[in-house]
């Protein structure tokens, strides 16, 4: 079932939204050459704590995963690109840094992800990441009122076409609200104008992800790193998108990323 928000229901998730968006920038700062992945993990915990947020991912059991997640943030590096299990690995000059994380204050969910380079930056890397970037805010601009799911998925899948990218569709967006994962679910590639029709208080988030050569995955031992079949570097961008009347709204827009624009 959709569950369409309230325009003071989306402001509630804007709340949560925003701090998601400050604690990715204080991340993103944080994230050096011989930064521990532990050392973010702590970080985040700690501003949760401070703020009185609960973590999504705390005790999260899907199916696919190997026991309860018990972290706070998803932590994934060069090949690994969802779900990444936050463990020992100190960052090294070059390291492509993926960190997605979701939590919920006065019951209301918002979910972002955001991937950057630490040190030294390759120019394929920064590519792959521009290119979720841009399929990203294609599939923002397509979240209209009276559109279609199937035009968020396409614009996203369009995009990763003309930069010679393919999609997987295993793993894609998804609605959210008072959970995490709510109906429905939003693939990296579709149809224009198929699909349910976009209305005022749905709430989703779109998050293109990709590989640089493949559009396989495996996952690691720990049961729940997700990493490109080849090996080849993946990149993962992330916003919570409440459609409005006006149109579409992010509630998750980080500051570092408006000053960008």
């Amino acid at each position: 079932m959709i569950e369409l928000k309230s325009p003071a229901e989306i402001a509630s998730m804007h709340v949560t939204g925003q701090f998601i968006a400050e604690v990715l920038d204080e991340l993103s700062a944080k994230a050096a050459v011989g930064v521990n992945l532990l050392d973010l993990e702590h970080h985040a915990r700690h501003l949760l704590a401070e703020r009185g947020a609960e973590s999504c991912y705390w005790d999260y059991s899907p199916s696919f995963g190997r026991g309860p997640f018990r972290n706070v943030i998803c932590l994934s590096v060069n090949d690994a690109v969802l779900h990444g299990l936050p463990k020992s690995h100190v960052l090294q000059d070059g390291d492509l840094l993926s960190m997605d994380i979701a939590v919920s204050i006065d019951g209301w969910v918002a979910d972002s992800a955001v991937s950057i380079i630490v040190g030294t930056p390759r120019e394929e890397d920064q590519r792959l990441i521009r290119c979720t970037e841009v399929a990203l805010e294609a599939a923002i601009e397509a979240a209209q009122p009276g559109n279609r799911l199937g035009d968020i998925s396409a614009s996203i899948g369009e995009v990763a076409a003309d930069f010679g990218y393919r999609c997987n569709l295993e793993f894609g967006g998804h609605g959210l609200g008072r959970t995490m994962h709510e109906a429905p679910h939003v693939p990296n590639n579709g149809r224009r104008k198929h699909g349910m029709r976009l209305k005022p208080g749905l709430t989703i988030a779109i998050e293109p992800w990709l590989a640089a050569t493949t559009d396989k995955i495996t996952f690691d031992e720990d049961g729940w790193t997700l990493r490109s079949a080849d090996g080849s570097r993946t990149a993962h961008s992330e916003h919570t998108v409440a459609i409005t009347e006006d149109g579409p709204l992010v509630l998750t827009r980080r500051r570092s990323e408006t000053a960008a624009r």
